[in-house]
């Protein structure tokens, strides 16, 4: 009986499992990387030890997306202005095998610029940025950022095709979390840390983890720049974009900056800068938000231990990770100071171009501008052709609209003067009827009446001006101005 029993829990905490959603966070300092919290699962218990957060090995989705973007900026082929299209597209893998990837929402935006395109998430411009940068930089540059060893890097499914800009690859959540806090901290590689000292019980360390990690650190010089500062700051920008942009994957359901919007002693509103991406992957089997301020960075992952099971068609990176990222992150930040991202004083153009075309400003953009960094000699240097152009035939109309018109034989107007004209009627006080000007010169006399008659005067002048049917104004000024004042 005992033996029953036993397997029947065995297969009840199987089934468990399988239909059990688990989630995991982990949140790093980005100057440190101190592990400041970690969840790694959604219980402990004897049967359910395993920390998702450090060991579980998960696809990303798109929030790799911007581990790869990264490196495009870098080859200065792509700016954030850059003009990409979101269109049906098949992509040919290097054996000639046709790719067909869709968006989210099966839509297609057009023309769109690369900020904006990764702030929606969108699929088809990503993986064209994929193709100009070309696989191997890609791989190498997620590999940098996560901190992989050649060896491990091996393991994790980076192959030369398509997919890899979707995040068909494998990484654990806290490897995610590193690769972010390296954009917060101005490009710097950041070694995450759970323990940095162990004392015995008369208070002598005997192990010291965090000096040898700070020692490995100092003897890189140099190397522990993973990415430069200005390439570290422009992705903080555009991830930025994410939690600010219409549409932005951070930006609805999950609150977007609103979550990081503070009200001081003083009634004043403060908003802590944030910036994140979210990821879906296929058949919505795990939902990512991974995400930083300038104090920390934090990864959120939920999906199933089993393979194969669905979080469902509503549970994305966004209605679930980015809800669960956002609450969080709004309550451990509500008693720190407001603090921004530090940006580069040099190598860096601020610039604002046509949201439309991606090139400078011009008058006849309006209101389509958006306001870009850029790495130093890659910002547009033409002005908007389009909306240029577009002034430019609305004039030539014009001016032929005129000629057809003399054409026709229609005469011409030619405005000598379009100075406002002013209408001047105290004239009317002359013409007034006798009997007012005698009510007005018996008030004289009284000044105790003064008010009541001058109310008088005034409406027998009004009964006489309704009696009138036309007034013969003259033109004061030569033709240059019309004085029109009621008295």
């Amino acid at each position: 009986k005992v033996g029953v029993v036993n397997r029947a829990d065995v297969n009840i905490s199987k089934d468990t499992r399988q239909n059990t959603i688990e989630g995991a966070l982990i949140t790093l300092d980005n100057d440190t990387g101190y592990i400041t919290a970690l969840v790694g699962g959604s219980k402990f218990s004897s049967d359910n030890q395993f920390i998702r957060a450090t060991q579980a090995k998960l696809q990303p989705g798109s929030s790799c997306k911007p581990l790869y973007y990264s490196a495009a900026i870098d080859s200065r082929k792509f700016t954030p202005a850059t003009m990409i299209v979101d269109a049906p597209i098949v992509f040919y893998t290097e054996d000639g095998n046709p790719y067909y990837p869709e968006n989210f929402r099966g839509e297609w935006k057009g023309s769109v610029q690369l900020w904006y395109a990764l702030a929606t998430s969108m699929n088809v411009p990503s993986l064209t940025i994929l193709k100009g940068i070309g696989f191997d930089a890609a791989i190498n540059r997620i590999v940098a950022l996560l901190g992989l060893s050649e060896e491990e890097a091996a393991t994790r499914g980076f192959a030369r095709g398509y997919p890899l800009g979707l995040g068909v690859f494998s990484a654990r959540p806290i490897e995610m979390a590193r690769a972010f806090t390296i954009f917060a901290n101005g490009g710097k590689e950041t070694t995450p840390m759970a323990i940095r000292s162990v004392e015995d019980r008369n208070g002598k360390t005997f192990l010291n983890p965090e000096r040898d990690i700070r020692l490995e650190q100092k003897r890189k010089g140099s190397a522990i720049q993973v990415i430069s500062p200005q390439t570290a700051f422009i992705m903080t920008d555009l991830l930025q974009n994410v939690l600010t942009t219409p549409g932005g994957s951070l930006a609805g359901t999950a609150g977007g900056l609103s979550k990081f919007t503070y009200t001081d002693e003083k009634g004043k509103k403060r908003v802590m800068p944030a910036a994140g991406k979210t990821g879906t992957t296929q058949n919505w089997a795990d939902a990512w938000t991974v995400g930083f301020t300038p104090y920390v960075t934090t990864a959120v992952w939920f999906g199933f231990d089993q393979k194969g099971r669905s979080l469902g068609l509503d549970q994305t990176g966004a209605t679930l990770a980015g809800v669960a990222w956002s609450n969080y992150m709004r309550i451990i930040h509500e008693n720190l100071p407001i603090k921004q991202f530090e940006k580069p004083q040099t190598g860096l153009v601020e610039a604002t171009v046509c949201s439309v075309t991606g090139q400078l400003l011009t008058e006849a953009c309006g209101r389509h501008q958006t306001t870009q960094f850029f790495l130093e000699g890659t910002q547009p240097k033409v002005m908007c052709e389009l909306h240029s152009t577009r002034n430019e035939v609305k004039v030539i109309g014009v001016e032929r609209l005129a000629n057809e018109h003399i054409l026709s034989g229609e005469k011409g107007i030619d405005i000598k003067d379009n100075a406002q004209l002013k209408l001047d009627l105290s004239f009317l006080g002359k013409l007034a009827p006798e009997s007012a000007k005698q009510k007005k010169s018996t008030n004289k006399t009284g000044s105790t009446s003064r008010k009541t008659s001058t109310s008088q005067s005034k409406s027998d002048l009004n009964d006489w001006m309704d009696e009138e049917t036309s007034l013969d104004v003259t033109n004061q000024n030569d033709g240059e101005e019309f004085n029109f004042l009621l008295e």
